[in-house]
């Protein structure tokens, strides 16, 4: 997503190995909200599915297959508007493979696709594991080769949020079946046992093994995660307050059939709410399938507005929050650039700090 393409800020590491007198501040920089970071797993740090069985190349494939974009001509033949790939339309009236004919795990191989098959190899080159294979942070395909399973900019990013001394929890949120498995992975990787990322044995990030589970319906949303069962009926705000109050890293399976039943639009996604009156924390979700279309989005993303003293939830589209809370996920940049998740909340906390402006403090307080 171009909005996430940022410089490097260029902050050195200012530590020295012997006491000194701090300087002296004339103003105090202000503190920094606490990120709580939503992620999806297949296709945003993941390239497989355990659901469908989907192997990095397949998985790959159909991710190429969303975002490669033509349209029908007056003769009823597709034709491709461009060569390069974005997940945003390049223009008017385009509409991506996926929507014509479907996700295709195979695409780049098919006489439509193989334009786009340097890219796809490309990628999967960048995804191939340096060294011996590993049981918990590798996957192999038919042909022996060995793949990254968890991508690394990922872990990138706990490293470096740590470093920056940012207070921030990571939520991963997904309507798949892998959450039992990557949340032992994460656990070892945090423990040092990552043999790329041994370092990130200093993040003091706590993982939850036991996942959550949200469950919606037309009069509330509930969440059950170990003993604690939270339910909007009663306070809308209840789900965004445990939210915030969630440390280190967890996991939640999503409302799959929710989603189903409502037409897999916005109105049945992931429940996702901010909240302006609260200048200390900011939500961002990252998903390869939020979309501008909100007949073809994955996140259901609500305003908490007061009225009357009592915040009411705002559905809001997508783009409304788009590069603010919202993050469409790029694949192939999360392969291809370590600091791309990192650009993303950068530019999301810049965007943020501008759509606040909308909301007068004196208003937004409670």
């Amino acid at each position: 997503m171009s909005d996430c393409q940022l410089e490097e800020n260029g902050e050195k590491d200012e530590t020295v190995a012997f006491p000194v007198q701090p300087p002296t501040l004339s103003l105090q920089q202000p503190k920094k909200r606490k990120l709580v970071l939503h992620l999806d797993l297949n296709n945003t740090i993941l390239v497989s599915d355990a659901a469908t069985g989907q192997g990095p190349r397949a998985a790959l494939n159909s991710y190429l297959s969303t975002v490669t974009w033509g349209q029908i001509s007056e003769t009823g033949e597709w034709m491709w508007l461009s060569d390069s790939v974005s997940v945003t339309a390049p223009c008017n009236n385009a509409v991506n493979y996926y929507t014509q004919f479907g996700r295709n795990a195979q695409f780049t191989d098919t006489k439509m696709g193989k334009r786009f098959k340097e890219i796809f190899d490309r990628h999967m080159r960048m995804l191939e594991w340096q060294g011996q294979a590993n049981n918990m942070f590798t996957q192999k395909e038919g042909d022996g080769t060995v793949y990254h399973w968890i991508l690394p900019s990922f872990f990138h990013l706990l490293e470096n949020l740590h470093q920056q001394g940012r207070e921030f929890s990571v939520l991963l949120r997904t309507f798949g079946v892998d959450l039992p498995l990557i949340l032992p992975a994460l656990h070892s990787a945090l423990l040092g046992e990552h043999p790329h990322f041994p370092q990130l044995r200093k993040v003091p990030l706590n993982v939850g093994l036991t996942p959550g589970k949200i469950r919606c319906s037309t009069r509330e949303v509930v969440m059950s995660w170990g003993s604690d069962r939270i339910s909007t009926k009663a306070d809308k705000e209840s789900i965004y307050k445990y939210f915030n109050s969630v440390t280190g890293i967890g996991g939640i399976q999503d409302h799959f059939d929710w989603w189903a039943r409502n037409h897999f639009s916005g109105d049945g996604g992931k429940p996702f709410w901010i909240d302006p009156s609260d200048r200390d924390t900011q939500h961002i979700f990252i998903d390869d399938n939020i979309r501008l279309n909100e007949e073809d989005t994955i996140v259901n993303c609500q305003v908490f507005m007061n009225q009357q003293h009592k915040p009411q939830p705002r559905k809001v589209t997508t783009s409304e929050l788009y590069g603010i809370c919202l993050v469409q996920n790029d694949l192939l940049r999360a392969i291809a650039e370590k600091d791309y998740f990192l650009d993303c909340i950068r530019v999301c906390e810049e965007n943020y700090d501008r759509y606040l402006s909308n909301f007068p403090l004196q208003e937004a307080q409670k």
